[in-house]
């Protein structure tokens, strides 16, 4: 089980075809500050239906999209 669960759960639940969530949302999201593990587990993401496209870390977002 990831530290990233409750993040992944709330995309696909709440996540449209291409979004762009901030650091502080999933902070909030997951309970847990994105970290260097964060790079580790957004291949799970997968197994929900969705892929991390892009990190910005001038932004401090994630852009998320749906795969098909």
């Amino acid at each position: 089980m990831s530290k990233y669960n409750l993040l992944w759960k709330h995309i696909k639940k709440n996540g449209g075809q291409s979004f762009k969530l901030s650091f502080e949302e999933i902070r909030n999201i997951a309970g847990v500050a994105i970290d260097h593990s964060f790079l580790n587990c957004k291949k799970e993401l997968l197994e929900y239906g969705y892929e991390v496209k892009k990190i910005s870390l001038k932004d401090k977002t994630v852009l998320f999209q749906k795969i098909y």
